[in-house]
């Protein structure tokens, strides 16, 4: 769809005569190294597999620290064993330090601890007692919530079963006393589709979430949302892309996650969020999080609908 621009993916083409198992233990390996994104939980199983995959190539690779960074998705423990199994401990020392910089640009200025002081601070003066966090990830957010007695009845929904693993890891769910857990669920389901579940709730949070989306999938987004569970309050957050010229090492017009499908300027989530809220009777505002610049705006922009 040309008025989509360049698409984030392409096909590439090599050709070799090479035995099929060795193709396949670089496809094994590769794979996950560019997309820089593994879908399962990482741990010290993963060192194993990619010693046994990358026998014979991975330590001549001209890519290796690189490959080995991703491949065990930035976990410098897990890093460090595998380089010394390698008997190479020093080597991604400027390496790693340099890609966490790069793979995320808004670490200096903890702008996911200021977003979630910004919807936890508007669940907080709403009065809402029963939340939903969408998209919830390992838990930062319900881990708040499950602290202020408010909040009578969380539910925390996710995509990804091992961000709910880890999510019920950060909460220590099992070793909370019968009063605190019955306050609080993890489930597993999508955004876009319509889950009587998260029917009846007063609030909803969506913290960085809907970039995530394909764009065309927004449509069912807003359905399952704004008029399915219907929640009296949303506080939505995503990136402000005007910002992104401010984040030192982001190349021009490059996503600040490779998961982000998309990423708006103020003026386009300000017209996709009034025109969302006209559409299944809310009101919106919007605030700016972070620090503000003049010409830019602030980092993450949110807006709060309003039944």
């Amino acid at each position: 769809i040309p008025a989509w621009g360049e698409s984030h993916y392409f096909t590439l083409e090599l050709t070799a005569t090479i035995p099929l198992s060795l193709l396949l233990n670089h496809l094994y390996v590769l794979l996950p190294v560019l997309d820089d994104n593994k879908h399962y939980w990482v741990d010290q199983d993963e060192v194993e597999k990619l010693l046994k995959r990358g026998e014979g190539w991975l330590a001549e690779h001209p890519e290796r620290d690189l490959i080995i960074h991703r491949y065990l998705k930035r976990q410098k423990s897990l890093t460090r064993t595998l380089m010394q199994l390698l008997g190479d401990d020093a080597s991604l020392a400027s390496s790693m330090d340099q890609e966490n910089e790069d793979a995320d640009p808004e670490r200096p200025l903890s702008l996911h601890q200021q977003r979630l002081d910004a919807v936890f601070q508007v669940l907080k003066a709403s009065g809402a007692r029963r939340v939903l966090d969408l998209g919830c990830g390992e838990g930062r957010l319900l881990e708040r919530l499950l602290q202020d007695p408010q909040f009578v009845e969380i539910v925390g929904l996710d995509v990804s079963h091992h961000a709910l693993q880890w999510a019920r890891r950060r909460l220590r769910l099992e070793e909370l006393p019968p009063s605190q857990r019955q306050r609080i669920r993890l489930l597993h389901g999508s955004l876009t589709y319509k889950d009587d579940r998260l029917k009846g709730f007063d609030a909803a949070a969506v913290v960085e979430v809907i970039e995530h989306l394909d764009p065309a999938r927004l449509c069912a987004f807003e359905q399952a949302l704004f008029h399915h569970a219907r929640p009296k309050l949303v506080a939505l957050t995503t990136p402000n892309r005007e910002y992104n010229v401010r984040f030192p090492g982001l190349a021009p017009d490059a996503l600040r996650h490779g998961s982000h499908r998309f990423e708006w300027t103020r003026e386009e989530f300000q017209q996709w969020a009034r025109k969302a809220a006209s559409t299944w009777g809310y009101r919106v505002d919007f605030a700016a999080i972070g620090p503000e610049d003049p010409e830019v705006g602030a980092p993450s922009q949110m807006g709060v609908f309003r039944l």
